[in-house]
Order: structure tokens, then C-alpha cells, then sequence
């Protein structure tokens, strides 16, 4: 078999051909701006790959494979928050420059961000509605809708460590986010109380709830500091948008036992 070099393993020269600036000149900034969504879109496949791995260890009652998958898809989400400090360099003006060549492009066309979502428990069908009708990525989100869930697979995993966890209780005929559910969050606390080990997984899990709402708070504030109260390229309002996703937790049940331990 012929040796391969560096770049051809990498792909180098296809992967460094794709940041394209469509502004005039081009501007300085546009550059970094295409540079740091390619690399988000790479980390979020990334996390994906992760999160299926994740839920395979769930499924085959591997804590230790859950526990080190963890902890790598918490890293991966620090170096997102890391990224936006990067971005933030940039001043408003230096994003004016160029962002009309965005026109109606948006974050909301992040196809791979809405399966974050899904595969998460943080299941919207109305975000399918975004992506054309028998399109690759319509047809991604669809499959995510329909498959279990980070969560769902998580209290499947309790109930086969025995800790008598319904195993659909977070689950419902229609798709939707994950839903608070008391019978649930009474065995979460007696694991607290009782497993030290099954409380790990519980808190790394809270780790990346907290680290998803760490990086969109950061994420709202990086486009209120660069486009104030205009509205997003996408049609949205922008700002206050985004500021309405915030504080929704990924995984509610293990936020509400906080009260009761």
C-alpha cells in the first residue's frame, strides 16, 4: 500500500480551498468569520459522533466508556465557548463590512446544530420545516427525531443498572423536548443518596447541560456586543431571540432534585 503524506490523509489542499470571502476586496474579517463556523460545523459533527457513542455505552451498561465519553464531549464544548472569544476580536464594524454578503444565510441553517438538539432530547419538529422536503439534511433530522434520545437511552441505562427507573418516562408519543417527570427524578435522588459511582454519570450529564447553556449565553452575548437590537440574517429578531432559548435545560430533572437532596 502506497504511503500517504499529511496532507493527503487530511484532505489539506480540498479542506483549505473552502474558506471563500464573497465581499469586495476582500474584507480583513470575513476570513475569520468563514474560518470559525467551518471549524463550529466540525466540532458539532464531532460531538454527534461522540453523543452516538455515548448512547451506546448507555445501552451497554458501560459506565466507565460513558464517564470518559463525557469527558470528552466536554472538552470539545469548552473549546466552542473558547472559539467565541476568538470571534469577539472582530468589532461591529469590521463585521458590517461584509455581512450583507451573508444575505439571508444563518445559523439557523445549521442542520448539524438542530440534530445537537435532537440527539439531546431537545426535540422541536418545527425545525425540520427549515430544510427542503426529501433534502439529506431533512431527511438527518427526521431519523433524529425518531430515535431515542442522550436521555432516553440515560434512564434505559438505570433501569438495566436495577435502580428500577421507568424506562419510558422520558419518552412520549409526541416528539418534543425533554419532559420533567417526578417518577424519575425520585429514583435520580435515591441514586444520589446511594451510588456514588451512578451519581458521577448524573453530574457530568448536568456538566453538559450546564456547558451547552454556558456556550449560548455567550453565543447571545457575542451577537448583542456585534449587532446590538438589529434583526439576524436568518429573520429573525437577533438578539432577543436568542436571549428566549436561554435557560432551558437540556436535562430538567436533574435540575429539580436540586431542591429535594
Amino acid at each position: 500500500m502506497r504511503s500517504r503524506t499529511y496532507a493527503e490523509y487530511l484532505k489539506l489542499d480540498e479542506l483549505l480551498s473552502l474558506q471563500q470571502p464573497k465581499s469586495d476586496g476582500p474584507e480583513h474579517d470575513e476570513m475569520l468569520f468563514i474560518v470559525i463556523h467551518q471549524v463550529y460545523e466540525l466540532w458539532f459533527k464531532q460531538m454527534l459522533h461522540e453523543l452516538d457513542r455515548l448512547g451506546a455505552r448507555f445501552e451497554a451498561g458501560d459506565t466507565a466508556g460513558a464517564l470518559q465519553t463525557l469527558k470528552r464531549v466536554l472538552t470539545i464544548l469548552k473549546t466552542l465557548v473558547a472559539q467565541i472569544d476568538v470571534l469577539e476580536t472582530m468589532t461591529p464594524l469590521e463585521f458590517l463590512s461584509f455581512r450583507d454578503r451573508l444575505a439571508s444565510a444563518s445559523g439557523f441553517e445549521s442542520c448539524q446544530f438542530r440534530e445537537l438538539e435532537f440527539a439531546l432530547g431537545m426535540k422541536k419538529p418545527a425545525a425540520l420545516e427549515r430544510f427542503a422536503d426529501g433534502s439529506p439534511e431533512r431527511q438527518r433530522l427526521a431519523e433524529r427525531l425518531r430515535s431515542p434520545s442522550v436521555w432516553d437511552r440515560f434512564v434505559g441505562f438505570l433501569a438495566n443498572q436495577g435502580m428500577g427507573t421507568p424506562t419510558q418516562a422520558s419518552s412520549d408519543a409526541a416528539p418534543g423536548p425533554t419532559r420533567e417527570n417526578k417518577a424519575v427524578q425520585g429514583h435520580l435522588i435515591r441514586i444520589y443518596r446511594t451510588d456514588q459511582t451512578l451519581s458521577q454519570v448524573c453530574e457530568r450529564l448536568v456538566d453538559l447541560d450546564e456547558g451547552l447553556q454556558e456556550w449560548c449565553y455567550r453565543h447571545v452575548k457575542m451577537v448583542e456586543r456585534t449587532i446590538g437590537t438589529k434583526p439576524g440574517t436568518g429573520g429573525s429578531s437577533g438578539a432577543e431571540y436568542l436571549k428566549n432559548t436561554l435557560f432551558h435545560p437540556v436535562f430538567p430533572d436533574l435540575w429539580l432534585i436540586r431542591s429535594r437532596l
